[in-house]
């Protein structure tokens, strides 16, 4: 089965961020980012959650 992929939106929403922040984490090479045929950013939703559990543990 194939990973779901997250908008930036969605990913801004998990980490209570904005959008762009999500966008300069991809380009700063903190998460990985697909790209669309249309040259939009998609992130795999088992990564996003994996870098969620980490932030999570690093701040309990």
């Amino acid at each position: 089965m194939a990973d779901e992929l997250l908008t930036p939106g969605e990913v801004a929403v998990m980490f209570r961020v904005n959008p762009k922040t999500v966008t300069r984490w991809a380009r700063a090479g903190k998460i990985s980012a697909v790209r669309t045929l249309g040259g939009h950013r998609r992130f795999r939703a088992s990564e996003i959650r994996r870098f969620l559990e980490e932030v999570g543990d690093l701040q309990a």
